[in-house]
């Protein structure tokens, strides 16, 4: 077998908020992961659709960006794009 080699291996402490909401189209079951790792941007893990991304503030202004990675409808993009501008 060849050496394994790896192009970072690190540890980070980061904080995990889990956040379960229902909007008017669908119920939202999230994992918010800070850390210093992404250029302040967070991981935002859809839990129950097994989906996830990294978002800032830039990304949420991104027509049609929820809709594609989280494979929404537009008004459930517009649910979960109100939340995250509250806490990305």
């Amino acid at each position: 077998m060849t050496e394994r080699f790896f192009l970072y291996d690190e540890t980070e402490a980061t904080k995990t908020r889990y956040v379960s909401f229902m909007g008017d189209h669908q119920r939202f079951d999230l994992a918010l992961i800070r850390t210093d790792r992404y250029f302040g941007k967070c991981i935002v893990l859809d839990i129950q659709g097994s989906r996830f991304a990294i978002i800032g503030r830039d990304d949420l202004d991104e027509p049609g960006y929820l809709e594609h990675i989280f494979k929404l409808s537009e008004a459930e993009a517009a649910e979960l794009r109100d939340f995250l501008y509250e806490v990305v």
